[in-house]
């Protein structure tokens, strides 16, 4: 059978899955919280819906950094240490301006400081690490993944830093219209903004010609190597974004608060349909893909899943989307 008469003899549904997958998506997520209410009507609760928000904010933040990252080609797993350290830094940097007399809104100030200071260390380093010294970006980020996280545990001694002001538990956790949090709304600001950077901007263009043919990107007069070190910035400054709202609604900083948000943040990537190959992806389809994540793993706490199962079925989502990508793929050609 020839490849044009094989093409055709594919499923046409597989090529719509890919294409309208943020559509397919959102009735999916629609489709989930009506089964999880089912379950427990208290996930259709505000509260829960809060709480669901609040758990999104994260993961959403890295997998945008993500989606700029993988979209070019490449992977970054420090996301998740960077979370805990940019973290543990505001709450050190916070303590301290606290315990010296300093106004609390200056000290946030400083905090925010310090923590966005982590994101830009970070990622620059990994940029360099990808372009200057010809590391692989799964070597170059597993390298400052662990360096990250380890930094962490030198800075607290493994245990959580306390003494927040009042004032940084009311910037979290005060809610308006119910469910929206300050760190919530800024985050649907940063998403509007990122995907205006993504699809409208000559950044994103850069981003996704990249991805497809780097060497291409060259001939076209594409300075590869400095986009993709703005791309690590990008991906290093929103993980410490991450890391300060997760800050704000615990009111603490533990270098344990990361752990594993780089698995959910590839997994609400690759869900939304950001191919690993890089070039292709919708920045609407990742925002969906983070908040199934998001849910899925909410939902199954309030359903009485195990903890332990989290990761496994996290893995498990990201294994089914590569699949039907793949899927997809070959059924286009």
């Amino acid at each position: 059978m020839s490849r044009d008469m094989e093409a055709q003899a594919r499923p046409h549904w597989l090529k719509t899955v890919v294409v309208r997958q943020d559509v397919i998506l959102l009735l999916l997520f629609c489709i989930m919280i009506a089964a999880f209410s089912a379950a427990n009507p208290r996930f259709f609760s505000i509260r829960a819906m809060a709480n669901v928000l609040q758990d999104f904010s994260p993961v959403v933040l890295m997998a945008i950094g993500q989606t700029f990252v993988i979209a070019s080609r490449g992977i970054d797993l420090s996301v998740g240490s960077v979370l805990g350290l940019a973290g543990v830094s505001m709450a050190l940097v916070i303590r301290a301006a606290n315990e010296g007399g300093v106004d609390p809104w200056l000290a946030i100030t400083l905090g925010m400081a310090a923590a966005i200071g982590v994101g830009v260390v970070v990622g620059l380093i990994n940029g360099l690490l990808i372009t200057y010294c010809r590391l692989v970006p799964f070597v170059a980020t597993l390298a400052t993944m662990g360096a990250a996280a380890g930094m962490s545990l030198v800075l607290t001694g493994g245990t959580q830093i306390a003494g927040a002001p009042k004032e940084v538990i009311l910037l979290g956790n005060a809610t308006y219209l119910g469910a929206l949090t300050v760190p919530v709304i800024a985050v649907f600001v940063i998403i509007v903004l990122s995907w205006a950077f993504l699809s409208r901007a000559r950044f994103g263009r850069w981003t996704y010609a990249i991805g497809s043919n780097p060497f291409a990107a060259r001939g076209a007069g594409i300075s590869v190597d400095r986009h993709l070190i703005k791309i690590y910035l990008i991906s290093g400054i929103l993980a410490a974004l991450a890391g300060a709202f997760v800050y704000f609604r615990l009111g603490s900083g533990s270098p344990l608060s990361g752990r594993g948000g780089e698995l959910n943040a590839i997994a609400a990537t690759v869900i939304g349909g950001v191919s690993l190959q890089g070039g292709t992806g919708k920045l609407s389809g990742v925002v969906v893909g983070a908040l199934i994540t998001t849910a899925v793993l909410s939902g199954l706490i309030l359903i009485g899943v195990q903890p332990n199962w989290q990761q496994i079925v996290v893995a498990a989502l990201i294994a089914l989307a590569v699949g039907v990508q793949g899927l997809g793929a070959r059924g286009g050609r």
